[in-house]
């Protein structure tokens, strides 16, 4: 059967043959279903069709380094298609007859590639003509790179291997690993946190324009950075981000970074020896790696067979496919390499540090608490097999049992930091060292050979975490949906395909990558809610946590980090119709978290501005006498309540003078300017939640200047600042950022000139913000400052009852 082919300026491509997958991310091979009623059964083959279509498409490379490159070579007549797509199907552990069969399936397989020219009955001159100088080299690149990893003596993979048993090269192979089971944080973790407050204690000082023997530790909040996904526009307008907030003095006021995907990379970069942790490096080292696609073959070959680079962009898939029979080195692994070579290797790539390819050596730059604690994000794809013996079989499910089963499917969040792989659904995690090796029951096993395996390297690890491309099928046509609609004549197939959303959203055309599962066989061990098919995998199907939500606040949610103020910069690619902070929300309430801000996130496009105005109208003051009698009665209400139930309360009953007659005779005004930034958000917004019981009401709006005071109440709540990257005319005159063609998620290529750009607007638009981020900061520290001296007040009280110091009952007067 012909490949399919594609047309890209009048030239023809083929597609390579991509081996068969399974549409759910499981170990067992799932059996075909049982076709359906006809026409239901076709119509759902056009519409996956119509979408891989649509899809192959939109993700063919525009590069201009790219589009000019012609169909010069060709892979030998029976040779697999590319080393990649020959390792993209698991193999199943039983059918390896020898230690390293894994290993010696990917050498044979890149062995036996063999590209030769092909002229296609063209001139010489010709072809010359339309190929780039280039081309001419890559086969010696191939023969190259066959050489060092065909296992010879004195070859590169034989020297990575053999380093992979020096203890000396990789400490962590001495020492066995466990599965801690718990809900806490490691106790290394702990420990940084003391660390790091005494850290932040000046910073804060300076920061606020305090004294610094004025800071108590108890008083600092606990902040979050939060950066999104978006590929290099979240990596480049992250580090500009950044920047922004380390010249503010913010930064190092932070105790937590989270990141997913682009924002991962970015927190990479920054704790290397590339950047020294400095944003102002990390942007420098930008503006000399992105001028070229990642997959540039003179590039892209260059590094993998240069010495010393390709000795550490390679050393991970040498490890993994050595050590691991059942292990397979795919698609999301190369890319992971190709990223790695750009993000981790400093121009003139002599500079290149071995340190910098494993996350835990991340421990230097944080050993004193001098940085933040970064947190890297993914997600497994959890889809309960429709037709699996565990549901009876093939075709045996009614309908409302399988809308059963797609209501279960989900994404199980894994959060790795220098110290710890964890997952909170699993209330389970391992030494970041550990990564990469088999478990059993709780335990690490040894590799095939006999001896552990050394720590999963950074360039595998980056692939994972920025692996959108592993996205469902529902997930790329939604992102092509509005051209789609946008064409005459095209709207029955767009009602073809989205009419399927459900069925297409349980298909990930491109298989993820996989880690060995660290909690394999641990039956009975972990939360009753922890899925079947987890416990009998062997292997973790990790992807882009942006598949679930492209804001990374699920892990500072996590109990016992405390997190006060998430300030989240979102690069997302539509930020008005992805509403990620509201996707938190759900999570907030199936976790039981108290204090998550109701109502946070750009307005619902069906609530029109008006609509939002009468709700904000009913529940704000019409005059100042109103305003006057509404406080008036919630006082009352308070002091009521904090008599009958002091334990529902929240603390001492506050006084009445907190709320000021100013405050009281701007709630019409606020009424009317809350309602106006519920049509649309601007470059700062601040919302805060509580943590009392809500009543019917609708949430309350954002905080602005004039009801600051809600971030000092006593049951105030986690504090949200959005920072959302948006156009500013101010700092990028003409600059669409939805429209952009080189902000495209899916663009690799970054001129200097583009990340000037860039890292000035995300710049600027965090200084339209950053007089409203340190009143909020400001208005947390006094918040908790109060909390502590009431505290302090009501156990210097108690204390004095214990030792007698306080007349008997009734005895004495109150000048006693």
């Amino acid at each position: 059967m012909p490949r399919p082919q594609l047309t890209n300026n009048g030239r023809v491509f083929s597609l390579p043959r991509q081996p068969a997958r399974h549409s759910f991310l499981s170990s067992r091979r799932e059996p075909r279903p049982k076709p359906e009623k006809g026409w239901l059964h076709a119509s759902k083959l056009i519409s996956v069709t119509a979408t891989s279509v649509l899809l192959a498409v939109w993700l063919y490379p525009t590069d201009d380094a790219l589009q000019h490159i012609g169909p010069r070579a060709k892979f030998a007549q029976g040779s697999p298609q590319s080393p990649v797509a020959a390792q993209d199907t698991p193999q199943d552990p039983a059918d390896c007859k020898t230690d390293d069969s894994a290993w010696a399936r990917f050498a044979q397989n890149f062995d036996d590639i063999s590209i030769v020219p092909s002229k296609d009955a063209l001139q010489d001159k010709v072809v010359d003509m339309i190929m780039p100088e280039w081309s001419k080299f890559i086969p010696g690149y191939v023969r190259k790179l066959q050489r060092e990893l065909n296992m010879a003596p004195d070859s590169l993979a034989v020297e990575i291997w053999k380093e992979a048993h020096d203890p000396y090269t990789h400490p962590e192979i001495q020492y066995a690993a466990k599965v801690r089971v718990s809900r806490d944080l490691c106790d290394e973790e702990k420990a940084f946190l003391e660390r790091r407050k005494k850290m932040i204690a000046p910073a804060l000082a300076s920061y606020l324009g305090l004294k610094e023997e004025d800071i108590h530790p108890d008083d600092i909040p606990t902040i979050a950075l939060c950066g999104s996904g978006g590929g290099l526009r979240a990596l480049v307008a992250g580090t500009g981000s950044f920047l922004a907030t380390a010249e503010d003095g913010l930064f190092d006021c932070v105790t937590y970074m989270s990141g997913v995907s682009g924002s991962c990379w970015l927190q990479s970069l920054y704790y290397s020896s590339v950047a020294e942790a400095d944003f102002r490096h990390a942007i420098d080292h930008l503006k000399a790696h992105l001028g070229t696609h990642i997959a540039y073959p003179p590039v892209a070959f260059g590094s993998l067979t240069t010495s010393p680079t390709n000795k550490y962009l390679l050393s991970g898939m040498v490890e993994k496919l050595k050590g691991d029979p059942g292990a397979q080195f795919g698609l999301v692994d190369a890319y992971g390499v190709l990223l790695a070579s750009r993000l981790l290797v400093p121009k003139g790539e002599l500079g290149v540090n071995g340190q910098d390819f494993k996350l835990s050596n991340q421990r230097d730059y944080i050993k004193y608490g001098q940085n933040p604690l970064p947190i890297y994000t993914a997600v497994r794809h959890e889809i309960p097999e429709l037709d699996s013996p565990e549901y009876g079989g093939p075709g045996s499910l009614s309908d409302e049992a399988k809308n059963t089963a797609r209501r279960e499917a989900c994404f199980q969040w894994f959060e790795t930091t220098p110290y710890e792989f964890f997952c909170e659904e699993f209330s389970a995690g391992i030494p970041t060292w550990a990564m990469g090796r088999k478990f059993k029951n709780g335990s690490d096993l040894p590799s095939a050979t006999g001896s552990r395996l050394p720590e999963t390297r950074m360039p595998l690890l980056m692939g994972i975490w920025g692996s959108a491309f592993c996205a469902t099928l529902s997930h790329y046509y939604r992102e092509i949906r509005p051209v789609v609609k946008g064409l005459a004549g095209f709207q029955a197939v767009d009602d073809l395909i989205w009419g399927h959303n459900k069925d297409l959203s349980m298909v990930h055309p491109i298989e993820p990558a996989s880690i060995p599962n660290f909690v394999h066989g641990m039956y009975g061990q972990l939360p009753d809610t922890v899925p079947q098919a987890v416990y009998d995998n062997e292997y973790l199907q990790l992807m882009d946590a942006g598949m679930s939500n492209n804001l990374p606040i699920y892990p500072l949610l996590r109990p016992g980090r405390d997190v006060d103020i998430i300030v989240a910069f979102d690069a997302s690619a539509d930020i008005k119709t992805d509403n990620w902070l509201s996707v938190a929300e759900g999570y907030a309430r199936q976790r039981g978290i108290k204090g998550w801000p109701v109502g946070a996130g750009w307005p619902k496009p069906n609530k029109t501005p008006s609509a939002a105005a009468t709700d904000l109208e009913e529940a704000q003051a019409h005059s100042t006498a109103e305003a006057e009698s509404k406080i008036t009665q919630a006082k009352t209400d308070q002091v009521t309540a904090a008599r009958d139930d002091p334990g529902q309360s929240g603390g001492e009953p506050k006084d009445p003078a907190h709320m000021t007659e100013s405050k009281a005779n701007t709630q019409a005004e606020e009424s009317r300017r809350q309602a106006d930034a519920t049509a649309t958000l601007g470059y700062c917004t601040v919302w805060v939640g509580t943590t009392q019981e809500r009543a019917a009401e609708p949430p309350p709006p954002p905080v602005d200047d004039m009801s600051t005071w809600r971030l000092m109440e006593p049951d105030a709540g986690i504090t949200v600042v959005y920072l959302p990257l948006l156009a500013n005319e101010k700092a990028a005159p003409g600059l669409d950022v939805a429209m952009a063609d080189y902000m495209s998620t899916w663009n690799f290529v970054y001129a200097p000139e583009q990340i000037d750009e860039l890292v000035g607007l995300a710049k600027a638009n965090y200084g339209e913000g950053k007089a409203q981020v340190r009143a909020t900061v400001r208005a947390v520290y006094e918040r908790r400052k109060r909390k502590r001296e009431e505290r302090e007040r009501e156990e210097g009280w108690r204390a004095m009852v214990r030792r007698g110091a306080v007349g008997k009952l009734g005895e004495g007067d109150h000048f006693s």
